[in-house]
């Protein structure tokens, strides 16, 4: 994959010299034409008129199509309200006019005797509402009075300067001060310690690349839409804000999650012992390593499996929604761009940047313009590279659940206000109302209204996805009751069973026994 990469970069690498050579003949030949017209008006104009012009001392301009700037200079009046301005440019004044700041000296020109230079707000607007909106550049050359061949320069020269300026100051790897609060806050989040990113990778549509077409082609995305598609990835890791602390962005669309991973910095860095003892928490398309922690992806899950699975799930979703709101702040990254292949690491890294300063200053996101993602996980061809790994990831889950920091969750997001026991022409009544861990035993409260015909008998209750079974219950007949709970194990069901009995939960509209013994 090296090598492909290095081809590719030599392939257009040649391609721009070609470009180049033909760009700087075509204005030596427009030079030469356009000199030899102008020696023919001399020899054709009267000595009179050459001295009247020459005696002129006017100073001569470059020509320019007149455009209208009116929304531009609209935008830019001081007492423009911000929050039409925030529409326009996902951020608001102050965050915008930092950011002019801080690119003005290496993005600044200078005025010429043939034409005056495009401010500097000018120039970030330009390259912002390009990123922001996706428009074409046609459209954007009418917005702010410009052509479109320095549109998209502008766009370019932007986006380098935002690489080259602000990444190093606002997208870095966490020192260690940062990284001691970022374990505190994913910790206090998921119950899971020493966690210093949640990690996700997306696709970027593009357009069909001239070459290694099969590299780009996205099989998912394309069985999906039924539409043939290709793509870039961009992988990316965030704190618990959904800042980036680091990216990588440009592989083709045809990797996987993993293979992606393999030829990152970040993975260079962690070979070379720099994330020791610290984990990045993924998804089931990454591999369990000594430094990447994934959920269990096996079927028939325990409990204790299914409770730390939903305790990651809190951590990826930082990931998830940090790239939904990247993807929808810069409507650029939904679409396929006009934007060359070997130009778009560089308007990437933009976005990802200009994403931490909208998130690190709390630039909200209009929620209009929130977007879901799909980005299709495929499992690894080796889920797990690290024995040590898995004896961690247990041990995780074992505290997690039997430290009532998981587990409880799962009981009480289930409304079962009311459980009807039918046996016969018996009923009995349960309410649950208590669920918590008692040492290593989940224990539930129930208001027992009538006799329990099992009195010690072992039980089982499944709820929708887990089934419960009751070592033992300590209270017969009516009042409070514990049950307690041993062994878990998953179970697809839309009910509530205790031995062959059915029990069902009431939620929302009530459901009647007969309806009820129609379905047992």
């Amino acid at each position: 994959m090296l090598e492909f990469y290095t081809n590719f970069q030599d392939y257009y690498s040649e391609i721009d010299e070609t470009d180049r050579v033909k760009r700087k003949k075509s204005r030596a030949m427009a030079a030469s034409v356009v000199a030899a017209a102008a020696v023919s008006q001399t020899e054709n104009q009267s000595p009179n008129q050459q001295n009247k012009q020459s005696g002129s001392g006017q100073q001569r301009r470059l020509w320019v199509k007149d455009r209208s700037k009116a929304w531009w200079d609209e935008c830019n009046r001081p007492d423009y309200p911000d929050e039409e301005f925030k529409k326009a440019f996902r951020m608001s004044k102050s965050t915008f006019e930092l950011i002019c700041e801080e690119l003005n000296s290496v993005i600044a020109k200078e005025d010429t005797t043939l034409r005056n230079a495009i401010p500097v707000k000018q120039r970030v607007a330009v390259c912002i509402w390009r990123l922001a909106t996706g428009e074409p550049l046609r459209l954007v050359s009418k917005r702010f009075g410009l052509g479109i061949s320095t549109c998209h320069k502008l766009v370019l020269e932007v986006c380098s300067a935002i690489r080259s300026v602000l990444m190093p100051k606002y997208l870095h790897w966490p020192d260690e001060d940062s990284l001691r609060k970022i374990k505190e806050e994913f910790e206090g989040i998921s119950g899971i310690p020493n966690a210093v990113g949640s990690m996700y990778t997306t696709h970027i549509p593009i357009i069909a690349p001239k070459i290694s077409v099969a590299a780009y082609f996205n099989k998912r995305h394309t069985e999906r839409n039924q539409k043939t598609s290709y793509s870039i990835t961009v992988q990316g890791v965030v704190d618990p804000r959904g800042v980036f602390t680091d990216v990588c962005i440009g592989w083709p669309g045809s990797m996987n999650d993993d293979q992606v991973l393999e030829k990152s910095a970040l993975f260079q860095r962690a070979n070379g012992g720099l994330l020791k003892g610290v984990w990045i928490v993924g998804s089931s398309g990454y591999p369990l390593m000594d430094w990447v922690l994934v959920p269990y992806t096996q079927q028939h899950l325990t409990w204790t499996q299914h409770a730390f699975n939903e305790k990651i799930g809190e951590i990826q979703k930082v990931a998830k929604e940090a790239f939904g709101r990247l993807k929808g702040r810069w409507g650029c990254l939904q679409k396929r761009t006009e934007v060359k292949l070997q130009d778009l690491p560089v308007v990437l890294g933009a976005c990802c940047v200009l994403h931490n300063i909208c998130e690190i200053r709390e630039e909200g996101i209009d929620p209009d313009l929130e977007f879901e993602l799909v980005d299709d996980e495929m499992l690894p061809e080796i889920a797990l590279k690290s024995v040590s790994s898995m004896k961690a990831r247990d041990a995780i889950a074992h505290n997690l659940l039997h430290h009532g920091l998981a587990g409880t969750a799962f009981i009480q997001s289930h409304v079962y206000n009311e459980i009807v026991l039918l046996s016969n022409a018996k009923q009995a009544a349960f309410r649950l109302s208590v669920a918590k861990f008692r040492q290593s035993e989940l224990v539930i409260t129930m208001d027992m209204t009538e006799t329990c015909p099992y009195n010690d008998a072992p039980m089982v209750l499944v709820l929708d996805d887990v089934s419960v079974h009751f070592a033992h219950h300590d209270r017969v007949g009516g009042g409070k009751g514990n049950v307690h709970i041993g062994s878990l194990r998953p179970r697809r069901s839309r009910f509530l069973v205790i031995k062959q009995i059915l029990i069902k939960g009431r939620v929302g509209p009530d459901i009647s026994q007969e309806e009820s013994r129609r379905k047992l």
